[in-house]
């Protein structure tokens, strides 16, 4: 590896813990309404900026992950920048079923007081909302302990776009 004069060694770490890329299996996952798609690009586009992404004992980042959906549950396909496969998760949503229905609904309460309520209203709802998001970022790090390594607002990211795949516009 090499090194340029301004870059340190806990800089090229970094760099290779990360992801580069995300890609959507689009015969498993399928295109989405235009509003569906704007989402789930904006959460893709969030995810690549700023992430921390790891497999424990593999050192051959930054990594492509490609996401499907194989019998009901969500694939994770991790790959080298080069495509190469490095391993694949499979990750049961059933965990994820009850937050995900409560999570949509607070949206919908907070869309719906954005036009009507108070100020005071709409914080207290978007406390809520953010409050689901960190308990499913939380419990997706969880499921994915040991095989994937990632800091809470990696997960919380990843969590962002496991909604925007589920959400209905």
């Amino acid at each position: 590896m090499t090194q340029t004069a301004s870059e340190t060694p806990d800089d090229a770490d970094k760099a290779r813990k990360r992801l580069a890329k995300v890609v959507l299996d689009e015969e498993s996952i399928g295109r989405g309404n235009p509003d569906q798609e704007h989402e789930r690009l904006i959460a893709i586009w969030d995810l690549v900026e700023s992430n921390t992404f790891h497999l424990p004992n593999h050192d051959r980042g930054p990594y492509t992950l490609h996401l499907a959906m194989e019998e009901k549950r969500l694939a994770l396909d991790v790959r080298s920048q080069d495509g190469e496969p490095v391993v694949k998760h499979i990750l049961s949503l059933s965990p994820f079923r009850r937050l995900l229905k409560d999570y949509f609904m607070v949206c919908e309460s907070y869309y719906a007081a954005i036009r009507t309520a108070t100020p005071a209203q709409i914080e207290a709802i978007d406390m809520g909302r953010r409050g689901l998001h960190n308990e499913g970022a939380a419990l997706l790090a969880e499921r994915l302990s040991g095989k994937i390594e990632c800091d809470f607002d990696t997960a919380r990211r990843l969590f962002t776009l496991v909604t925007a795949l589920h959400w209905k516009g």
